[in-house]
């Protein structure tokens, strides 16, 4: 394995030769990832995107995506956009990006059930701080701020996720 790789284990994720202490979806690991199971998807998985808010802070790599206050995540699965990025309006289900915690003040997109989604099978894996240590997420694997940044910082489009 790489050091280049992102590797979630039992201690965090190992990134670079250090270890980030992370949380991951209350519903464990799954290899069979459904969309509100709350689990975070095992398998390999590559960084795609990084959002950041603008009005926070400044970009944390030179290749981050402002987040606007219009820009959704659609989780509707019946939807043509199921797990992408949409704009408000946008009556079906979704998340905004442009929260009122620091939770998305940085986020790793990951291409999890996408760019071609199925349907139910989850939506939006990101890489985003977490609430507390060991505070479990939707199905997202969360970071202290600090390495949050430093792991946006450092981990270009491609770069490998794995979930074992």
């Amino acid at each position: 394995m790489s050091p280049h790789n992102l590797i979630l284990s039992p201690r965090g994720v190992r990134f670079m030769g250090r270890m980030f202490p992370c949380s991951i979806g209350r519903g464990g690991l799954r290899s069979d990832k459904r969309e509100g199971d709350s689990a975070t998807p095992l398998g390999h998985h590559k960084i795609t995107g990084l959002l950041y808010r603008a009005d926070r802070l400044s970009a944390p790599a030179p290749w981050a995506m402002a987040v606007g206050k219009d820009d959704l995540w659609s989780d509707a699965p019946n939807t043509p956009d199921y797990n992408h990025l949409v704009r408000a309006p946008y009556t079906a289900s979704h998340e905004s990006l442009r929260r009122s915690d620091p939770l998305y003040d940085v986020i790793l997109l990951t291409n999890w059930n996408w760019p071609d989604a199925k349907p139910h099978a989850g939506s939006a894996i990101f890489l985003h701080q977490w609430r507390r240590p060991g505070y479990p997420t939707e199905g997202c694997i969360a970071f202290a701020r600090n390495h949050l940044h430093w792991i946006a910082a450092h981990a270009p489009p491609g770069t490998r996720l794995i979930v074992k």
